[in-house]
C-alpha cells in the first residue's frame, strides 16, 4: 500500500513538470531565452542589419522575428542570421517595410 501511494505522488510530481501546448517546463524556457538572446546578438553584430528595428522572441525554438526594416534584403538577412543561430529551428517573419 505504501509502495502504490509513493508511486502515485512520484507520478504526479513528473506529470506536474513535463511542459505542455500553453507551458513551458523550466528547461525549454531556458533554451528559448538563450536562443532570443544569441539572435538577438547575431542581428546587431550584423552591419547591413544596424538601422533595423528588429524584435526578437522565441517558443519551442521557433524565432519570430517583427519589427521595422528598411528593405526586402534586410528582410532576409536577418532571417538568414536568425537560422544560423544553433538551436533555432524555424524563423517567422512578422517584420515590415518602413
Amino acid at each position: 500500500m505504501i509502495i502504490a501511494a509513493t508511486f502515485v505522488v512520484a507520478l504526479g510530481g513528473m506529470v506536474g513538470c513535463a511542459s505542455s501546448a500553453k507551458h513551458e517546463g523550466t528547461g525549454e524556457y531556458m533554451d528559448d531565452s538563450v536562443i532570443t538572446t544569441k539572435v538577438k546578438a547575431a542581428v546587431l553584430n550584423e552591419p547591413t542589419l544596424k538601422s533595423a528595428e528588429i524584435n526578437v522572441e522565441t517558443f519551442k525554438g521557433v524565432v519570430q522575428l517583427s519589427g521595422f526594416v528598411n528593405s526586402k534584403q534586410d528582410i532576409d538577412k536577418a532571417i538568414s542570421v536568425a537560422k544560423s543561430v544553433k538551436g533555432v529551428t524555424s524563423v517567422k517573419n512578422d517584420m515590415q517595410l518602413k
